[in-house]
């Protein structure tokens, strides 16, 4: 039994041993077939209970960021994975960073390195988008302004008290784009204050912002 047959039809996402098991439901002995493909190279573990294709399967393999969202959840990418996304820093990010309602956690895998950061609710909820990768793969990602927030929030030491401090972070030790960070939505910054860690520091942004 090929696995490119079965799994044709599931989407473009990571593949639990649940749906799996599922697929093999007619199968006399599923656990041994899916060792079997595990060995073979079709089937690739990125956690427990967690695969992807292999390249030889032929099957869409999932991009980073969708991994990340199915690895650790509820999670949405953040930090330095969705400022590089954005453009707001030059470098390109090597390890897919998230932000999740679980504990804090990293995966080195197979398919690339994952983190992920701690936010409680109810800020975590805020500014999370769902963009289209393909025409197949939905993420979850951190918009502009929360990705912003989300650095300064979790960047452990870091706590802004003034303008200047502010901008020497961003524009300095980030190398943020300044014109992207012209462009954030005060505003919707301002609505997370109420229930923000680090309050006072994200008011400094604001000031800052309006100030570049």
């Amino acid at each position: 039994m090929e696995l490119r047959k079965i799994a044709k039809g599931f989407g473009d996402a990571p593949l639990s041993r649940h749906l799996i098991l599922d697929m093999l439901k007619d199968y006399k002995r599923p656990n041994d077939k899916i060792s079997e493909w595990v060995k073979s190279g079709e089937l690739i573990s990125v956690r427990r209970g967690l695969y992807i294709p292999g390249p030889e399967t032929g099957l869409p393999v999932p991009e980073p960021f969708l991994i990340a969202n199915h690895l650790r959840g509820p999670s949405y990418v953040s930090i330095e994975a969705a400022l590089s996304y954005w453009g707001f820093i030059p470098e390109r990010v090597f390890e897919t960073t998230s932000v999740t309602l679980k504990t804090a956690k990293r995966y080195d895998t197979p398919a690339g390195r994952f983190s992920y950061q701690h936010l409680g609710s109810p800020y975590y909820s805020f500014g999370i988008k769902s963009i289209k990768l393909n025409p197949e793969q939905t993420v979850l990602i951190a918009s502009h302004e929360k990705a912003v927030c989300d650095k300064i929030v979790l960047t452990s030491g870091i706590i802004l008290r003034s303008t200047r401090q502010a901008k020497d972070f961003l524009l300095e030790d980030l190398r943020m784009d300044k014109m992207m960070l012209q462009n954030l939505d005060i505003k919707i910054i301002q609505s997370w204050l109420k229930d923000a860690p680090k309050k006072s520091s994200l008011e400094i942004l604001i000031k800052t912002l309006k100030e570049l």
